[in-house]
């Protein structure tokens, strides 16, 4: 089973707001026909809403709902919430029982709070009641970003204050990889995705030894970061990645540590419970069709 933990799709360039200024010029491919066809090779994906008062960015809980809806048998959607809003309680609440929303994203460098803030330890608090796993993005592109705020460090009293609570550090907390390591180490429901690292060849192997020499290797996710990257690009690239070390004494990481990090059942980790897919009397090309 190959299971892509970080995707997103958006209908706007704008989506985002100031969340991720390269978006335009990258021209990236954010529909959702590119990232079907995208996904292709993986068996499940998870696709993530996003929202940052901070910003003024929102990618909806309802868009990315419906879009899953469609999909369901593959796509499993995870709320953004932001726990600096007044009513985020209210959101999480139609996120999971109305919307079917399976996990929770968070970005304290850009939604600008304290991973320890209140209100985001009673984000957490209502999180591990639902038993929805809580995904934290560690994306820095934004000028505004926070970067004090994201610290993987800084998740060590979140992880100790809730320990049934699965926890997901995006793009193993680059760059301060060592200290995502030392988490995934101590922690049994502390998690890392590989997400965005793969397109730089030399971190993302320096990434991996550690995590392979501190024996951690069992507690990293697949993610692609689509659609900055194509899974298909990421598994290619992550499967290629002793070639940097060729000509040199570098250690080598064994490719079945590499495989369990693609074939990894990310959904039995998490507790996610495997999709199914929706009865439905609608051709299947549907895609974004209404759901009545």
């Amino acid at each position: 089973m190959i299971v892509d933990c970080h995707t997103q799709i958006w209908d706007s360039a704008t989506a985002r707001g100031r969340a991720d200024t390269a978006m335009v010029s990258e021209a990236v491919q954010a529909d959702a026909m590119h990232h079907l066809e995208a996904l292709v090779p993986v068996d499940h994906a998870f696709v993530l809403a996003f929202k940052s008062s901070y910003l003024e960015a929102e990618i909806p809980n309802r868009f990315v709902a419906d879009y899953v809806r469609q999909n369901a048998s593959k796509m499993v959607g995870f709320a953004g919430i932001d726990p600096t809003e007044v009513d985020w309680r209210e959101e999480l609440r139609i996120a999971q029982e109305e919307l079917h929303l399976k996990g929770v994203t968070v970005s304290p460098a850009l939604q600008n709070f304290h991973p320890c803030d209140t209100r985001a330890m009673r984000l957490y608090e209502q999180c591990a009641s639902r038993k929805m796993p809580i995904i934290f993005e560690q994306n820095h592109r934004s000028a505004a970003a926070k970067m004090e705020f994201s610290r993987p460090a800084l998740l060590d009293e979140v992880a100790r204050e809730f320990p049934d609570l699965p926890i997901v550090i995006a793009h193993m907390g680059h760059p301060w990889i060592a200290e995502t390591v030392v988490l995934l180490g101590k922690h049994e429901r502390v998690f890392a995705n590989v997400a965005g690292l793969l397109r730089q060849t030399w971190t993302a192997y320096n990434a991996l030894l550690t995590a392979y020499e501190c024996d951690v290797m069992n507690k990293l996710l697949f993610g692609s970061g689509f659609p900055h990257r194509s899974p298909t690009a990421c598994i290619e690239s992550l499967y290629s990645i002793n070639q940097i070390r060729e000509g040199t004494s570098l250690a080598a990481i064994p490719r079945e540590q590499l495989r369990g990090i693609v074939e990894r059942d990310a959904l039995a980790l998490l507790g996610i419970e495997q999709p199914a897919a929706r009865v439905t009397n609608k051709p299947k090309s549907t895609i974004l069709a209404d759901d009545e």
